[in-house]
């Protein structure tokens, strides 16, 4: 691999590379998109030294505008579960949008798509598509109204599921009347979900979960399964529905929805991220009784039965399953974190590594305004790996022995100085 930066005076530390090209499409998005960018992928919120802009991906490589190579722990914030530009994902992409992609129906994919997902989810007896995470999320609440006939939905505190008012983290443009019937409870806390049922009476229409707790820039907590199970006993007490968000967890840590692992079945779960390896598509799976409301639910979007995301999709679950893709990323995982471990040992750094291993969150103690944590990512993405300082990462199928292998070679150097002070 080639190292995108060059070394400085001082030789504990690396200088940061020109990034010519970088620095121009900044200057330009500036002048036509409010703030130069928006929303999740916004490098303001990132050490100076990240890139903005990229050129490039293949495998688990990423390169910038610039030219800079790295190894990448983001995978696209979650959609890259095969790697870039995977051969058998992109041929059946591109065969499809060959013959017709977006057309006045859709194509036989759809079909085919959904009667794979039925038969590998589950709880699933149905799935209906859309494009986004925050658009199945949505649906899964508006199914659940519709299903029962009540408004309040319970929904953990701090939890991301979608940028739309209902649920959105941040409050410009939000009314208190968009949150209106949304109540909050701890993620693991069976006490703060029996507190927070007590203040709805008789109106609930459903529980929305994540796969497990993912908060940004927050330790990660896997989910309890007594609390899962707490969950789904007080929405069957209740004749309410259990929603469980999978859209970030969904095919990395059980191909037939994230909740199989405790053994607790929802009624409604959203996917989107990785079910196309980073073709736009989404869906909400279900079960039976929830057919009919889900009819009556009008939900459309112009884009949402595109043909060649579905073709992707169906590449991918078959590229997933023919990989043991869960073992392979859980494998490289865990070799990445013992070597994290390690290394934070030796140097005598107190380092917190939570969550799945598929899905990591690396975070240090003593580190409130992530100022070790900024230093950490800079050095690592100065020697060709990018991580991220606050939010949880993700492994692909893609990333080998050799890349953890790498990866850990760049760490090495970033804790000694990140010990050094």
């Amino acid at each position: 691999m080639t190292s995108p930066v060059t070394l400085a005076e001082n030789p504990s530390t690396l200088a940061v590379p020109p990034r010519v090209a970088d620095t121009a499409l900044r200057r330009r998005a500036a002048q036509v998109i409010p703030g130069g960018m928006f929303g999740h992928m916004h490098a303001g919120n990132l050490p100076s030294a990240y890139p903005q802009f990229f050129r490039a991906g293949q495998g688990c490589h990423l390169i910038d505008v610039d030219g800079n190579r790295y190894i990448d722990y983001m995978c696209s914030w979650g959609p890259i579960i095969a790697g870039y530009r995977h051969p058998k994902i992109d041929a059946a992409y591109a065969a499809r949008v060959h013959e017709g992609d977006l057309m006045n129906g859709p194509g036989e994919a759809m079909v085919e798509l959904a009667e794979r997902l039925v038969d590998r989810i589950g709880h699933a007896d149905w799935v209906t598509f859309q494009k986004s995470g925050t658009d199945a999320t949505t649906l899964c609440v508006t199914i659940a109204r519709a299903a029962t006939g009540k408004r309040k939905i319970l929904a953990a505190q701090g939890a991301y599921h979608g940028a739309v008012p209902w649920c959105t983290p941040y409050p410009a443009g939000v009314t208190a009347e968009d949150r209106a019937n949304l109540v909050h409870y701890r993620y693991n806390d069976i006490a703060s979900v029996e507190a927070a049922l007590a203040t709805v009476g008789d109106d609930l229409a459903g529980i929305i979960v994540s796969a497990f707790r993912h908060d940004f820039g927050k330790d990660q907590d896997m989910v309890d399964p007594a609390f899962a199970a707490r969950l789904r006993a007080l929405c069957d007490a209740r004749g309410a529905v259990l929603i469980l968000d999978d859209v970030r967890a969904g095919l990395r840590l059980h191909r037939g929805g994230s909740w199989e692992t405790v053994g607790v079945r929802p009624d409604l779960s959203a996917w989107s991220k990785a079910v196309a390896n980073g073709y736009p598509l989404a869906f909400v799976a279900g079960v039976d009784r929830l057919s009919d409301a889900t009819r009556s639910v009008y939900s459309t979007g112009s884009f949402w039965c595109g043909s060649g995301s579905m073709a992707a999709a169906i590449a991918t679950l078959e590229v997933l399953d023919a990989s043991d893709a869960i073992g392979h990323m859980a494998r490289m995982g865990d070799r990445l974190r013992a070597g994290l471990a390690r290394q934070a040992a030796n140097h005598g750094i107190g380092l917190r590594q939570t969550g799945p291993s598929q899905m990591p969150q690396v975070l240090f103690d003593d580190d409130a305004d992530f100022a070790k944590g900024f230093r950490f990512t800079t050095e690592t993405l100065l020697r060709g790996v990018y991580l991220h300082p606050k939010h949880n990462m993700f492994l692909s199928l893609a990333h080998t022995e050799a890349d953890i292998d790498r990866t850990l070679e760049a760490t090495e150097e970033a804790l000694r100085i990140v010990a050094r002070g």
